[in-house]
Formats: C-alpha cells, sequence, structure tokens
C-alpha cells in the first residue's frame, strides 16, 4: 500500500472528489430515467385496463372530470347534452402520425347546466390561410349522445395563440372564456358520436403500448457512474507503476538529468552460453584445441 500513498495527496483527492461527483450525476440521471419508466408503465397500464372496457354512464361516475385520476384515464364514459358550437376552439401544434394539424374542442353542456370539453378529432394544416385549418366539421345540432375517454387536463406551454384558438389543452384557461361551469380536471377524447354527422374531424388513434427506452437509458447511466471509478483505479494503477520504476532507477543510479549512469551499470550474464563458447566445446568434443591444433594423447 506504500506505493499509493500519493492517493492521499491533494491532487489525487481532488480527482477521486470529482469521480464521485460525476458519478453522483450518473446515478441521478439513472434514477430519472426509471422514474420515467414507471410513469410510461403506469400509462400503459391504463390504456390496457381502461381503453377498450364498456363505457360507464356519467351518473355512476360524476366526479372523474373534476377531480382526474391517473387510474381513470382512458376510461369510456357516456354523456348527453348540447354541443355549445360558439365555444368551439382549436388547439394548435398537434401533430398526428408526423403530419402537423390541430384538435377542435367543443363545449358539451350537460343537463345540469356544467359543460364537459369534448376533443372531436384532429384536422390538418390549412392551405388557404396560413395559422388555420382550411375547414372545421360541424358538430352535431340539438341533443347527443357521445361517448368520450377521459383525460387529464394539460399544462400551460407559456405560449400564445390567435383568437379562436388554445395554445393548450389547459382547462383552466378555456373555462374563463365561457360564461358557465366548466369541468376542469379532465375532458373526453371522442370515442362516437350519436347522431354521427355527414362528415367530422379524424379520430385520435389508440395510443401506442411502449414504455419507450427508459430502462437502456438508466442501465447506461448506471455504467457511465460505473466506469469513472474504473477509469480513476487504471489511472492510479499506472501512477503506481511509474512510481516503482522511477524508484528502480534511482536505486541504479539514474537521474533523468545524468542518465549516464545508467549505461554503465553491470550487465546481468545469461546463463545461456555464448556463440563462441558452444563454438569451443564442439572443437574441444572433436580433439581439437581452441587455437586449431589436435590434442595429444597426454592431453
Amino acid at each position: 500500500m506504500s506505493s499509493y500513498r500519493f492517493l492521499f495527496t491533494g491532487k489525487w483527492v481532488g480527482w477521486f472528489l470529482l469521480v464521485v461527483l460525476l458519478a453522483a450525476v450518473c446515478v441521478l440521471l439513472g434514477n430519472w430515467q426509471m422514474d420515467r419508466r414507471e410513469q410510461a408503465r403506469d400509462v400503459i397500464s391504463a390504456i390496457e385496463s381502461n381503453y377498450d372496457r364498456e363505457p360507464v354512464a356519467f351518473a355512476a361516475v360524476p366526479q372523474i372530470f373534476e377531480t382526474a385520476s391517473e387510474a381513470d384515464e382512458w376510461t369510456p364514459v357516456t354523456l348527453r347534452g348540447e354541443y355549445d358550437v360558439a365555444g368551439q376552439r382549436i388547439v394548435r401544434n398537434r401533430p398526428l402520425n408526423g403530419r402537423p394539424g390541430y384538435e377542435v374542442l367543443v363545449p358539451l353542456r350537460l343537463e345540469s347546466g356544467a359543460a364537459v370539453i369534448v376533443d372531436r378529432g384532429w384536422l390538418p394544416i390549412g392551405n388557404n390561410q396560413a395559422g388555420h385549418p382550411d375547414e372545421v366539421p360541424a358538430a352535431p345540432e340539438g341533443d347527443v349522445t357521445v361517448v368520450v375517454r377521459m383525460k387529464p387536463g394539460e399544462a400551460d406551454v407559456d405560449r400564445g395563440a390567435p383568437e379562436g384558438q388554445l395554445a393548450s389543452i389547459r382547462l383552466e384557461d378555456y373555462a374563463a372564456e365561457l360564461d358557465y361551469p366548466v369541468y376542469t380536471g379532465a375532458y373526453g377524447m371522442m370515442a362516437t358520436e350519436d347522431p354521427a354527422p355527414a362528415t367530422q374531424p379524424v379520430a385520435i388513434p389508440k395510443p401506442a403500448i411502449d414504455e419507450g427506452p427508459h430502462l437502456s437509458y438508466s442501465m447506461q447511466w448506471y455504467a457511465f457512474g460505473l466506469l469513472f471509478f474504473v477509469g480513476y483505479g487504471y489511472a492510479a494503477r499506472q501512477q503506481a507503476r511509474m512510481d516503482e520504476l522511477q524508484a528502480e532507477d534511482e536505486a541504479l543510479g539514474f537521474h533523468e538529468a545524468n542518465p549516464a549512469p545508467r549505461a554503465a551499470a553491470p550487465k546481468r550474464r545469461s546463463n545461456r552460453p555464448t556463440a563462441e563458447e558452444e563454438e569451443d566445446a564442439l572443437l574441444d568434443a572433436q580433439g581439437f584445441r581452441t587455437d586449431g591444433s589436435l590434442l595429444s594423447k597426454d592431453d
């Protein structure tokens, strides 16, 4: 361990603290990816449990659009009321299958007088006027019965929108533009509409059941954190070996400023015979002297 005393110097302590800091950041990022994976798994669980179940009557779940629960997301609910076409809004920047477009929101006023915001579907961007769809299919007039899937409201995106449009489905902002009560916990994604209009927006498809690459990303971050310690250990080992070699050189009298003594250091004799010694041994075996004359019997 004496060869690793340099680890307690200020320089190496500083490197170690930096490695610990970087590894901690990697762990935090790995945990963040794991949290995102859990969130994705919760969404997938709600889709698998609720999306294709039988619709429930609004009277059986009267609070579902007031206090939205993640466990109730995508639950089909049957609503009956009348659309407030004057309160219709267009939500901007809503891509579908890679195509830019909009979503159409219309308040559905229930018998109680309160309204549930219904997302009737998607429209592509228009060609006639920038920032507006070419045509918005009209909602059915009079009493309608719709089946919607509950979706929680969205957060504010801190972005403006032209008159008659919304930057996001932030239900509190939408409700402030209307003069009657509106459920602001969740809205309804259109599933069916009765009576069905001649034309209607494109239905929003069922979301993909995919938890994404969060698990592999988290494993990568954890591996990066471990590699910082491996790199630190490798650097320490290399430094220790360099110190050992330097100590051996100093023991032989070698210094970088005066390399001559190293050249004069005695060489270790190899146990293997030289070529000349092998040649002399061969001549002796054949009866010759090393000077080329024959050996006598007395010799």
